[in-house]
């Protein structure tokens, strides 16, 4: 089994210190973990978020990257707490937060420095549409839907 950074998926070595992608710090103790599959007759359903967008780098420092967005709110910032990590310091530490609403995907300013912007327009929440540029720091996210 291939072992994967824990902030953005990419492929690391077994004596890797840093990802080569993100730059995330690799402490050894990392461990991954699968949810348990429940069948039907143990009476809960099998776990599985159904994939429906993604965020695309474009530009920025890790092009090629790509997110899938979940079904739930997610936070992006330079925190490596955020579940989309960008590691640049144009980048606010709690930047923006995208959220599912009524069949779409919203994303929002969580206050930042230099904003958020989509089609190159400065927003504070939008709804976005396949094929939209987000700007954030100096990464730029394509969206698209699956």
């Amino acid at each position: 089994m291939t072992e994967r950074c824990p902030v953005c998926s990419h492929e690391i070595q077994p004596g890797d210190a840093v990802c080569p992608t993100c730059g995330f710090r690799l402490l050894g103790a990392t461990q991954a973990f699968k949810p348990l599959v429940i069948d039907a007759e143990g009476g809960a359903p099998a776990p599985g978020p159904k994939v429906t967008a993604t965020l695309n780098v474009v530009r920025g420092p890790q092009v090629g990257i790509t997110f899938t967005l979940p079904e739930e709110a997610i936070t992006i910032g330079r925190s490596p707490q955020c579940d989309i990590f960008l590691n640049d310091m144009t980048v606010s530490r709690m930047h923006a937060t995208i959220e599912p609403e009524a069949g779409c995907f919203i994303i929002r300013d969580a206050n930042s420095f230099n904003g958020v912007w989509v089609n190159n327009e400065s927003v504070e929440a939008r709804t976005l549409r396949p094929g939209d540029f987000i700007q954030i720091g100096t990464f730029c996210l394509q969206y698209e839907e699956n």
